[in-house]
């Protein structure tokens, strides 16, 4: 049964699962590997699901262990295309709206969104055919 509340745990839970499916992937796979190794259970990989998941819960609950800016550290991940993004957004909301009911989940993807598109402004990441209303 999905989850009606958020918490540490299930937020957690979420970033695990959305990153182990990150992994798989073939098109977003490589660029965290290459960044982060191919371990969650690496020192790296703990240290990033720990941050996201602080900053998951910020932007859920308002509650504040998360310190920092959500952008520079993927400043460098390497070349992100409209399909990595696309992707990222697809797999994400497979992963919140299993775990959450829709009200949450919907919550959990309209920020995930705005994220998305902040990203791809500040990294100059356009559509190929210019055209902004898919967002």
């Amino acid at each position: 049964m999905p989850y009606d509340t958020v918490d540490r745990d299930k937020i957690e839970q979420m970033v695990r699962e959305f990153y182990d499916l990150v992994l798989k992937d073939d098109i977003l796979g490589p660029i965290f590997t290459k960044s982060l190794g191919s371990d969650l259970n690496s020192g790296k990989w703990h240290e990033h699901l720990n941050t996201l998941a602080s900053f998951w819960l910020l932007m859920m609950t308002g509650i504040s262990r998360y310190q920092g800016d959500p952008f520079p550290p993927h400043a460098f991940l390497g070349p992100l295309t409209p399909e990595s993004f696309d992707r990222w957004l697809k797999l994400f909301k497979g992963v919140v709206y299993r775990l959450f009911v829709q009200d949450i989940a919907d919550s959990f993807y309209r920020k995930a969104e705005i994220l998305a598109r902040q990203f791809r402004d500040n990294l100059g990441v356009d559509d190929d055919d210019d055209d902004d209303d898919d967002w």
